[in-house]
Formats: structure tokens, sequence, C-alpha cells
């Protein structure tokens, strides 16, 4: 069962039908197809058990409720005695052609392996069956022994043959390593048969074996080589790295696809080569299926019960580029257009009608909509259905059709130009601080050359002179003066430095400001709502307002419902003093909308999610991975672009081009310019006194003398 759950997810199938008797043998196997189905995130959608012994009428009745299903891959865990039997009146009601997938456990490939060759109606019937077989390598050894059976019997052998002639070898080794130590063969009566009574069966014939445990370590310690492989049980007391041979029929016989083995999975490499050749990522060979074609199924259809899928669509208040609901009931829309579009792309025609969700009165609760799909009040969700987290858990998304985060818009204003717009570029705080640094500069520069640089003597009043003017004209790169000193000189060299930074910093900020159309707002982006306390709208009935306060740690109290672009243009244009609001967060989409003809507004800040918009299908939909694939074909072809153009475009307002204002530049941008500067600065100055006390004593010495 592990090796059908692998095929199955191999071709990307979800569900599977299982038939099987309904009796110990086909119950257990079926719950174990389940448990190892459910490990590849698949299920069983229908178990169709048929009786030990089935009538034709029971066959018949069964498959003609397989045939009205959804899935059509289907695993049959029969017995020898109704297997064959099942096939022909599949055959007979035209379930063995194309689009339909067969899987057989091993009964099949044993019914093939001794019969053979079947008869022409039987092996016409099974035709691009997938069967499972238990592996067994081609030895020397059992290719003779095969040779000698068919010479005997002239009968076909099965792997249960295999495995019963191996079974009695390793009973035989077991034994004689039983006897070499010393065990000694004697039964006695057993007393839970004897207290059964008598009866036709004389029960109380029935002894045990004395030393059995004994003889169960012998069995469990057997290792060696048979027609079935190494034969030697796990601590479990499984055989060691069992496999399954993957056959497909074809013609009058089969052909082997690949291999499973239980550590690796699906192969095309025989056990005998696996450890001489690198492992190859192909899986399995190609199949020929049910229909005579290569082309693997979808492996599932619509039931053909004539129900169309009921599309739910929520009905927006307001916004009705994105989804329009008229007065006559036709649903138009961004989204109607892009869903209906990827249908057209689908092999397969998809029956479906739109059923619109909410009053219409307000913006109704995706979330709710798609939990009403998980329970199934609706087969499928179309429209601005944001994919997040909370909605993932209870449904499967497609791809999303429109990258839609959230954004904040705010009240923003176009700067004009001032006399004093040359002090834009730098805050109040950088200028005070570069202003002072050029006589701090100048004095130090003063303090290391004035002893040997001629230049920088003279009367106090031309020093200080000397000292600002030297300063100031490294600004333009002008100065005169020139430093005599090693220590002055490092100073200079950092100090030009660090002007010639500030000065390309300041001229790129000033021609950007005096070139592009700015914008100002008090509201710089999420983190500015993040640290005040002033009103912020949001759009009612979204998972804004949630995200907002779980994951922002924004009070609800700051929270204002909107519903509409009037009642958002209203709160911004009132502003917090006057029962408005500071800012509105909501989705890229909406507000690029609300924005096309109002230029008092703008995006502020960065958007700061990663959302978008996708179709939402049940969990485990098929139709949901082909819609998928479908919405990337109109994104690949541009018909999603001149589906946007047509609902999205509009006309922007002559300021939408500008920029938000420039911050400004700060201390914080330089700091480390500034630190490293002054450092040599200190760090020069202390050299330099150094220098002079250790002078003074070798001056004051020749005095002396």
């Amino acid at each position: 069962m592990a090796a059908i759950a692998d095929i199955v997810h191999f071709y990307g199938w979800r569900e599977v039908i299982a038939i099987y008797g309904d009796d110990d043998y086909g119950q257990n196997g079926v719950a174990a197809l389940g448990e190892k189905l459910a490990e590849k995130r698949c299920r069983i959608s229908y178990r169709a058990a048929l009786p030990p012994k089935p009538t034709k009428e029971n066959i018949t009745d069964l498959l003609v409720k397989v045939a009205l299903s959804e899935s059509r891959v289907i695993v049959v865990h029969a017995s020898f005695i109704w297997g064959l039997e099942l096939f022909d009146v599949a055959q007979n009601l035209g379930m063995m052609g194309t689009g339909y997938v067969w899987i057989a456990t091993n009964w099949l490939s044993t019914i093939i392996d001794t019969d053979s060759p079947l008869p022409l109606d039987t092996i016409n019937n099974i035709q691009g069956v997938i069967a499972m077989r238990l592996h067994t390598p081609n030895s020397i050894m059992k290719k003779n022994f095969v040779q000698r059976w068919h010479n005997l019997t002239h009968l076909g052998l099965n792997t249960y043959g295999l495995y019963a002639y191996d079974t009695v070898w390793l009973l035989a080794h077991a034994i004689d390593d039983f006897h070499q130590k010393g065990g000694i063969v004697s039964f006695s009566k057993n007393p839970t048969t004897s207290d059964l009574g008598g009866g036709k069966l004389h029960l109380d014939a029935l002894k045990v074996f004395d030393r059995g445990q004994i003889f169960l370590e012998s069995i469990l310690q057997v290792d060696r080589i048979g027609l079935t492989g190494r034969m030697k049980f796990t601590r479990d007391r499984n055989l060691v790295n069992p496999a399954f041979d993957v056959l497909n029929v074809i013609g009058t016989g089969y052909r082997t696809i690949g291999y499973w083995y239980n550590n690796i999975g699906l192969s095309v490499t025989p056990a005998d080569e696996l450890d001489n050749t690198s492992f190859s990522g192909l899986k399995l060979h190609s199949v020929v299926w049910p229909g005579q074609t290569t082309k693997v199924p979808r492996g599932w259809v619509f039931p053909n019960n004539g129900r169309r899928l009921r599309i739910g669509v929520p009905k927006r208040y307001k916004f009705e580029e994105v989804v329009s609901v008229k007065t006559n009931g036709m649903i138009s829309g961004f989204c109607v257009d892009v869903f209906i579009a990827a249908l057209n792309l689908l092999p397969y025609a998809v029956p479906f009608e739109l059923v619109t969700f909410g009053s219409g009165h307000d913006n109704p609760n995706n979330s709710e909509l798609v939990r009403l799909i998980s329970a199934g009040v609706y087969d499928a969700g179309v429209g601005d259905i944001t994919i997040i987290t909370e909605r993932t858990k209870m449904a499967d998304f497609t791809q999303p059709y429109v990258e839609s985060g959230l954004v904040v818009v705010a009240p923003v204003w176009k700067l004009g130009s001032s006399a004093m717009a040359f002090l834009r570029p730098f805050t109040p705080q950088m200028w005070l601080i570069a202003a002072a640094s050029f006589p701090i500069v100048g004095a130090v520069i003063w303090c290391l050359e004035h002893k040997q640089n001629d230049q920088f003597r003279g009367p106090p009043r031309r020093q200080v002179m000397t000292s600002f003017w030297f300063s100031f004209s490294t600004l333009f790169f002008s100065h005169r003066e020139t430093t005599t000193t090693n220590l002055g000189r490092i100073v200079l060299i950092l100090w030009l430095f660090l002007v010639l930074i500030i000065n390309s910093s300041y001229t790129a900020s000033l021609t950007s400001i005096l070139t592009v159309h700015q914008l100002s707002s008090p509201i710089k982006g999420i983190e500015t709502l993040q640290t005040n306390h002033d009103p912020i709208g949001y759009p009612k009935g979204s998972f804004v307002r949630d995200y907002l306060i779980n994951e922002l740690s924004i009070h609800e109290s700051r929270l204002v419902p909107l519903v509409s672009p009037e009642e958002y243009d209203n709160a911004l244009r009132s502003g917090p003093g006057k029962g408005g609001v500071a800012a509105i967060v909501d989705e890229r989409a909406y507000i690029e909308l609300f924005l096309s003809n109002i230029c008092e507004f703008g995006i502020v800040g960065r958007e700061f999610t990663q959302h978008g918009w996708g179709f939402a299908f049940p969990r485990n939909s098929p139709l949901a991975v082909d819609v998928s694939v479908a919405i990337l074909q109109l994104s690949e072809n541009g018909d999603m672009q001149r589906i946007r153009d047509k609902w999205l475009l509009r006309k922007a307002c002559s300021l939408q081009g500008a920029e938000l204002k420039v911050h400004r530049l700060e201390l914080s941008s330089f700091w480390g310019l500034f630190v490293m500067c002054g450092g040599t600065c200190v760090l020069a100055v202390a050299v330099y006194t150094v220098l002079m006390i250790r002078q003074r004593p070798e001056e004051a010495e020749p005095q002396r003398g």
C-alpha cells in the first residue's frame, strides 16, 4: 500500500477509489492504503466494498456508483475469485477507456504469472492496468528452479510459490539450528483447548511445542539467500528491504515500468544494480494507460449528475470594477472575467453558476465565504479574496492573479519653492554639527601647525582669522595655506574626505528637491501609525482589522470602519480633529482605484505585506491546480494584463507622478564620519601635546650649561 501511495503521489493525483472485499483481508489492506495516502496528503474518496463472494449483479451495481464518482483513479484490492470478473464488467460498462486509471495489488500479477498466457478476452479486459508484484531478483538460482518447475508441472510459478519454497528451506535451517543448540522436540497438552470440550474436532488432541520460543529465535536468526532474495528478518519481524515490481499490462503480456523500494521509493533501477550505479532521478518509465494512450490521465472528472458548481461571489457595496452585481442579476467585474478566462483555457468544460454572497449594503466578510466553501455550501469562491494564513487552513487557493499588499494612504500636499529651499537637504541638527565642525577643525590645524608653519603665525587676530578662513575654505577645496606637519596632514585628509561626502550628498538632495515635484505628509508610513494615537480607517468586513490588532498591536479603539470611497474621502478630509482619520490602511488595488481621481491623498511609506488575490476551492480540490496553471497561461499570453487594463486602469491625477517629500539628510547618516574625524583630531592633539612636553626638558638643559 505504501508503493501504491507513492505512485498516486508521483502522478499528482489527490483522490482514489478503493474497491475491496468486505473481509479482514480487504478491510485491513484498504485501511493501510488510507494511512499511506494520508502521509502524501491524498485520500480515499470512496471505499467500495463487495461481499467476499460477490455476484455479477453486485459488481455491476458497485461499478455504476464508481462511474458516477469524481475520481477516476481506482485501486482494486481483490481476491483471485472475483478480480478478473470485476474487469470484465468494467469493460462492458466502458470503464476501461481513456481517462481511467486502474491499479491492482499483487493478486493480478499472481494470476498473470500462474495462468500465462491468459485468454484473449481476459487480457483485453485489463489493458493499461498497473499491477504490483513482490520483487524477486533474476538470479541464476531462480531461473534454474523455474525451469525445473516448468519441466515437471508445465505450469507457471508466481511469487507466492517462490516464497513458499524459501519458507520451507528457512524452517529447515531453523530446525537445524535448533538441534545444534541442544533443542529437544517435545509436546505437552494445551490446557486452554481441553477446557473447550470435545466434539468432532477432538481439541484435546492439539498439543503445544514445549520449546517454541527457542525455535522462534532460531527462525528470526536465519540469514541466507533464497529464490526470493535475502531471507532475513528485522527486529519488528519483517523481511529486510522489501520491494515491488511495478507492471503495466500491454498487449498479450506486461512491461516492468519501475520498482518500489521501502528505503528510496520509486525507481527505474533494478535492485541488483542499485549499489553499482548512481540513483537516477527517473522514477517510472512511460505507461500505456487504458484507451491505448500515453498521456497521463487527469485522474478526476466532474460527477455526471447534472449539478453545476456553485461559485460564491462577494456582493460588494462599492468598487464595482472588482466585482459588480447589476440589478438584473448580471455579475461582472475584473475577478469574474479572470475566472471565466481561466476556465476557457481548461481542456474540459466546467458547468457552473455564479451565486452572490452578501447583502450588497456593505462589504461581505470574505473569511466567512471561505468557511462556507469548506462547509460545502459553495463549490468555489471568486472575488477579491486575499490569501492569508487563516483562510488557507480552511480551503485551497489558486495561484494569485493580483499582487495586492497593504498600504497606507494619507493626505499629502505639494511642496512649493521658497527662498529658504536650500536649507531643506539637512535637518537642523545636521546643520548645527556641520557648522560647529569647521572652526573646531580649524583650531586643531592651527594647534598642530603654528609652531613650525609661518602661515599660521603672526598677531593673535591674524591667527584666528587664518584658522577660520582655512577651515571654511576647505568646503570648496580653495584653501591656500599648506600643512607641513605629518599630524596636520593626516587630520586634513580625513576632514577633506568628510567635506567631500557632505558636499556630494547636499548637492544630490538639493537637486532632487528643486527638479522633482515633492509631496509632504505628516504620516510617513505604517511606522508612524504604530507610534502615534491617531484614528486609522480600514475597509469594513476586511481582514485588515484583525491584522492591525493582532500583528501590529494597534488598539481596537483607534480603528474606524469605512465602507465606500466616499467615506474614505470624507474621513481623510476631516482629519483626526473633526471626527475623521489620520490615514487609511487598505489593499493596494483598492487604493489605486480610490486615488485615480483624487490628488489630495497619496500612498505613503512602503507596502508592508505581500498578499495576493486568489480563487478559493475546497481542500484537495483538483480544480484548484488546473485553474492555477490557467492563470499562469493568462499572465504569459498577455490576457491577464488586457483584463486588468479593461477594469482597473484609470486616468491618474496630475500629482500621481510626484514623489513623497525626500527625507532630509540626518546626522545619523554621517555620524560615523564625524566620529572618525573627531577621533583623529583628538588623537593628533594628544600626540602633539606629548611631543611638546618631551621637548621642553631638552631645551632647558643647554640653558643651564
